[in-house]
């Protein structure tokens, strides 16, 4: 029988696990590296930060590498152990096969590997697709958090369907069809508001021309969803982003997050600059002290 493959072929599966690590090397902390074996499938696990740090989960963007969205969270693992796993069914080390972003599937899936770590409950962080499975796990295991941030969050609300067919992919099109870096260039700068960086648009490049992509997204949460979750939220929005633009976000959050901390916006895209991902750094941090250090030490 032949095992499920979400690349194009060997080689370009190769040219991504590559990507990987030269990618890993540019991390300013060490990373240890561990497989868990859930029921979803093997999942490969970064880990950084103080053996004593509180736990800290960090879920990578779809469709994209795991030290790509991990870098943006770099300062957080001076204070905290961070745990991010390589998501099943994405490009990176873990299993291939796709799970389910509609059920429990993922809330279960981090259960298990909390549970191979020896952790009861956590601070989660979670970029586009990395915020949706928060949210199916705030939806079926919302004791498991102690608190979490959401960054343009995929599972709360699309931005305008025209301008992603515009921006993403009609030149997705003509990359896919000609490999020309105008039309790749031009995806990464509407993707970033005209700052990704070279390393960046390298790895999007390589996912685009040898991975098939995952289409969908965790399903759109509702209210009811969340009624049992209560654990403080702090979501970051880009007003740019093409994808989870926060005229979409902010008031459809607030709608079914029961206990927004606060929002904060930015005029950024989806993919933030460097500029702005010290801003959103400081923020996170300050955040973490309050809902997370201090209020649980003396449990």
């Amino acid at each position: 029988m032949t095992k499920r493959t979400i690349y194009k072929s060997e080689e370009g599966k190769q040219i991504l696990a590559q990507k990987y690590e030269t990618y890993l090397e540019t991390l300013p902390f060490k990373v240890e590296r561990e497989y868990v074996e859930t029921s979803y499938g093997k999942t490969h696990v970064l880990v950084a930060g103080p053996s004593h740090g509180k736990p800290l989960f960090i879920f990578q963007g779809g469709n994209c590498i795991n030290p790509v969205t991990l870098s943006w969270f770099a300062p957080l693992a001076e204070d905290y152990r961070i745990y991010a796993p390589d998501t099943i069914g994405h490009p990176g080390f873990s299993d291939e096969n796709r799970m389910s972003g509609k059920d429990h599937s993922f809330a279960s899936w981090i259960e298990e590997l909390m549970d191979y770590f020896q952790i009861e409950r956590a601070a989660f962080i979670g970029p586009s697709y990395g915020g949706g499975i928060i949210l199916r796990l705030a939806t079926y295991l919302p004791e498991k958090i102690d608190c979490a941030i959401l960054v343009a969050p995929a599972g709360i609300k699309m931005g305008s369907k025209m301008k992603m067919i515009k921006d993403i992919f009609l030149p997705l099109i003509g990359y896919t069809i000609t490999s020309s870096k105008k039309y790749l260039h031009t995806i990464a700068n509407n993707m970033s508001d005209n700052s990704m960086k070279d390393i960046d648009e390298e790895v999007i490049g390589a996912v685009f021309k040898h991975v098939k992509l995952e289409q969908e997204m965790p399903k759109l949460t509702t209210q009811k969803e969340l009624v049992n979750y209560q654990a403080p939220t702090l979501l970051i929005v880009g007003k740019k982003d093409v994808f989870f633009p926060e005229d979409r976000l902010h008031t459809r959050a607030k709608e079914i997050i029961p206990n927004i901390i606060d929002v904060k916006s930015y005029d950024m895209g989806h993919f933030p600059s460097e500029a702005y991902l010290r801003k959103m750094n400081r923020e996170m941090k300050q955040f973490l002290r309050e809902q997370y250090d201090e209020k649980f030490k003396s449990l």
